[in-house]
């Protein structure tokens, strides 16, 4: 668990959940935002499917529907700070990751998108406008911030805080990618978050390319 910032309000989690084939799995009524990103497996949620890298929003109550061969699930949570610690699906979670934050406006989105990689790209050092939790799908990373350089193997969770310039550096052998969700001020609904530090790398090429999953205001 990270320190808490000052002004904390929130924490972002990061749950692994399993069901098994056909299991039906009762969120609570507890207002949470949730974004469940497919890692292996399928579930349906809200009359839609959810295959392979794809990933579904939903707020409080809700059914999900394990698919035919299971769901390996990436579960992310915004939560008030302080509220009842997270819920295990009937297959069993693992708490991976949990982060106090601080909320970056008075209005809100979630986003939800993945980061890739060519073999030895890297992301220029650089900051975002909110906080979020990263997760490594395949490949391998090297996240250097704030005098520390941490890698990262397939399933290793990070936290950015934002405003805390970061350089990323992918495996040189072979294609990397992560999974993040991040709570970001509304106005950037449809548009980039991030902002290159130095100026001379803005104008470079950018070997990170980017899929997205979620886009969405959020109320709290």
């Amino acid at each position: 668990m990270s320190p808490t910032p000052d002004h904390a309000t929130h924490e972002l989690r990061l749950l692994e959940d399993t069901l098994s084939s056909g299991v039906t799995w009762s969120l609570p009524a507890d207002g949470l935002h949730r974004v469940l990103y497919t890692a292996h497996g399928g579930f349906s949620a809200g009359g839609a499917s959810f295959s392979d890298d794809q990933a579904w929003h939903g707020q409080g109550a809700g059914e999900i529907v394990a698919g035919p061969h299971g769901a390996a699930i990436w579960r992310f949570e915004l939560a008030p700070l302080g509220s009842a610690p997270p819920l295990a699906c009937p297959g069993g979670s693992l708490l991976k990751l949990t982060c106090p934050i601080t909320l970056p406006a008075p209005e809100l989105l979630i986003r939800c998108d993945s980061v890739a990689f060519p073999p030895g790209g890297c992301a220029f050092l650089h900051t975002h406008q909110g906080p979020g939790i990263r997760c490594l799908i395949e490949g391998g990373i090297r996240i250097d911030t704030e005098g520390h350089s941490t890698p990262h193997a397939p399933g290793g969770a990070w936290f950015e805080a934002g405003p805390d310039p970061v350089f990323a550096q992918a495996a040189a052998d072979r294609p990397s990618r992560f999974i993040r969700v991040m709570i970001l001020p509304a106005r950037l609904l449809g548009t980039s978050s991030i902002h290159y530090v130095n100026e001379a790398d803005r104008a470079k090429p950018k070997s990170q390319t980017y899929k997205g999953f979620v886009d969405h205001l959020i109320q709290l």
